[in-house]
C-alpha cells in the first residue's frame, strides 16, 4: 500500500507539472481553452497510458477522475496567472523537466510492481516520461523534442539506471526515488545550460 501511495503522489505531481507545460505550449500557439486542455491532457497522460497498455493494465487515469481534474487546475493556473508567470520563461522549462523526472520514476516503480525486470522498467520509465511530450508536439505540429540533439529521453534513461543501482545497494524506495529525480533533473538542466548533446546523425556522402 505504501508503494502504491508513493506512485499515486508522484503521478499526480507529474500530471500537474506536465499539464502546465503542455498548456503553456498551446497558449504560445494561441489555442483556445479547450485546445489548451486537450494538449495538457495529452502530455500529462500520454506516456502513462502507453506504459499501462504495454503492461496489460487499465490506464491509470481511467481509475479515477483526479488526473483530469488536476489538468483542469493546471489550465486555470495558466489562464489566470499566466501573465505573471510569463516573465519567468525558465519556469516553463522547469515544469517540463519536473514532469519528465516525476513520470520517469512513476513508470519505473509501476513496472517493478508488475514484476517486470529492471531493464524493462527503465524503458517504461523513459516511455512514461517522454512519450507524452511527443504526442503534444505532434498535436502542435512541432518537431518532437525527443528527436532534437538536446538531451531529453537520455535523462530518463540515466535516472532509471541510477534508480536501479541504488535499489541494488539495498536503499529504500523513497531515497531511490529522490536521488533518481535529482539526477534526471540535473542531467537535463546541465545539458541545456552547457549545450551538451548527443552526436548528430549525418548521412554518409554519396560516392
Amino acid at each position: 500500500m505504501e508503494q502504491e501511495l508513493i506512485i499515486r503522489i508522484i503521478e499526480l505531481l507529474g500530471t500537474f507539472a506536465f499539464a502546465i507545460s503542455g498548456i503553456r505550449h498551446a497558449a504560445a500557439k494561441q489555442f483556445d481553452w479547450f485546445g489548451g486542455y486537450v494538449c495538457g491532457v495529452a502530455v500529462a497522460i500520454g506516456g502513462g497510458t502507453i506504459r499501462d497498455v504495454m503492461l496489460g493494465t487499465t490506464p491509470f487515469w481511467m481509475t479515477t477522475p483526479i488526473y483530469l481534474i488536476c489538468t483542469g487546475v493546471a489550465l486555470l493556473t495558466v489562464a489566470f496567472f499566466g501573465k505573471w508567470m510569463e516573465p519567468l520563461k525558465n519556469a516553463w522549462f522547469v515544469f517540463d523537466t519536473l514532469g519528465l523526472a516525476l513520470f520517469t520514476i512513476a513508470g519505473i516503480q509501476k513496472s517493478l510492481a508488475f514484476g517486470q525486470p529492471f531493464w524493462v522498467a527503465i524503458i517504461m520509465g523513459c516511455i512514461t516520461g517522454s512519450a507524452g511530450g511527443v504526442i503534444r508536439d505532434v498535436l502542435l505540429n512541432n518537431e518532437p523534442v525527443i528527436f532534437h540533439k538536446e538531451i531529453y529521453a537520455m535523462a530518463c534513461v540515466l535516472g532509471g539506471v541510477v534508480y536501479w543501482g541504488l535499489v541494488s545497494l539495498g536503499l529504500t524506495t523513497e531515497l531511490c526515488a529522490v536521488v533518481s529525480f535529482l539526477v534526471t533533473c540535473l542531467t537535463r538542466f546541465l545539458a541545456v545550460r552547457y549545450h551538451i548533446s548527443l552526436p548528430v546523425l549525418k548521412e554518409s556522402e554519396k560516392l
